[in-house]
């Protein structure tokens, strides 16, 4: 059965909570995670996104606990207001007597590495919520919107008790569509004046919308990026019986259209367990996230080759001309096994 978070934890004594900072102990830190300590939980999301050598008994520590949370994930340009309605989305989760995890992702430079993290300033009405973890992390040079610890950091939110975990992307383009792979539900928002009917009806972010935000609705072009968008998604294919994308206009700064976005968020949810699309969603996330895995790996030992002399032996043969570059990948790839 599930574990709750109580409404108000008891004070940890100080040096509990300095050993669960500092903990690699994989069971007592998911057994506290569980149990709702906040700090096991930002201990478990540290080692993962640093890639501990206890991640993989991390993921089997986590993986029976994981299966009931809905993931939403929030996606757009820049400046289009996602902080803003992240913040109002977890606003009226709570209010509904939910339980929240947050992870919003924020780029990093290309060249200090580094990151403001900026995205829970906007958020801090949640700060003191014990109901509520929020996590900012950094994309860590990774493409997609995302940071390459996204998917196990949000498994830890799920162990954790939180439904829904929100997973807010960094700002993206036409091409960054990898939220679609993680979410259970895809929200894309937009705002009036950042393109034409053109625009909308470009591939890429656009077409992996389940529900589309109109936010600042209140501003001028509002109505007419609203008709453009209910035009593309009507020149889309779709089976019979498949979702149709929902349009929802809001003023997030102000909380307006907020209770519509939840209610498309929730009908769009029950929709996928109806039709069976939620199992076949998570497979693919399942095959994705093993996939990554594996590569990751062959990259660790192509490194590994690296630093002896058999990927130099083989470039050097490649460059001669005393072999062709598909059979050097080949012995090089007999070398991995």
């Amino acid at each position: 059965m599930r574990r709750r978070w109580p409404g108000r934890r008891p004070p940890v004594p100080r040096a509990q909570a300095v050993t669960l900072r500092r903990s690699r102990d994989v069971p007592t830190l998911v057994a506290a995670a569980r149990d709702g300590d906040p700090r096991a939980v930002a201990r478990l999301i540290s080692l993962v996104e640093d890639g501990d050598e206890a991640l993989p008994r991390i993921a089997a520590a986590l993986a029976p606990h994981t299966g009931a949370a809905a993931v939403v994930g929030l996606t757009g340009a820049p400046g289009v207001g996602k902080s803003t309605t992240t913040n109002e989305l977890v606003t009226a989760f709570r209010k509904a007597g939910r339980r929240v995890g947050v992870l919003a992702v924020d780029p990093s430079s290309p060249f200090t590495g580094g990151a403001i993290l900026g995205d829970r300033v906007r958020m801090q009405d949640h700060a003191t919520d014990p109901g509520v973890y929020i996590r900012s992390m950094s994309s860590r040079g990774h493409l997609g919107g995302l940071s390459a610890a996204t998917p196990q950091a949000a498994r830890v939110l799920a162990a954790a008790g939180c439904d829904p975990v929100v997973i807010e992307t960094v700002g993206v383009g036409q091409a960054e569509v990898e939220i679609a792979g993680l979410a259970d539900t895809t929200v894309v928002l937009l705002a009036p004046g950042m393109g034409d009917a053109i625009q909308a009806a470009k591939a890429g972010v656009l077409e992996i919308a389940d529900i589309f935000v109109v936010n600042k609705a209140d501003r001028d072009g509002a109505d007419a990026t609203y008709r453009d968008i209910q035009g593309m998604i009507g020149l889309g294919t779709r089976a019979p019986g498949d979702w149709r994308p929902r349009v929802v206009r809001c003023v997030a700064a102000r909380g307006e259209g907020i209770a519509d976005l939840v209610t498309a968020i929730d009908e769009h949810r029950a929709d996928l367990a109806a039709s069976g699309a939620l199992t076949r969603r998570r497979i693919r996330r399942a095959e994705a996230e093993i996939e990554a895995i594996a590569l990751g790996v062959l990259r660790a030992r192509m490194q590994d080759l690296h630093s002896g002399d058999s990927l130099t032996t083989l470039a050097r043969e490649v460059a001669e001309g005393r072999t062709d570059p598909y059979a050097a990948a080949d012995a090089l790839l007999a070398q991995l096994s």
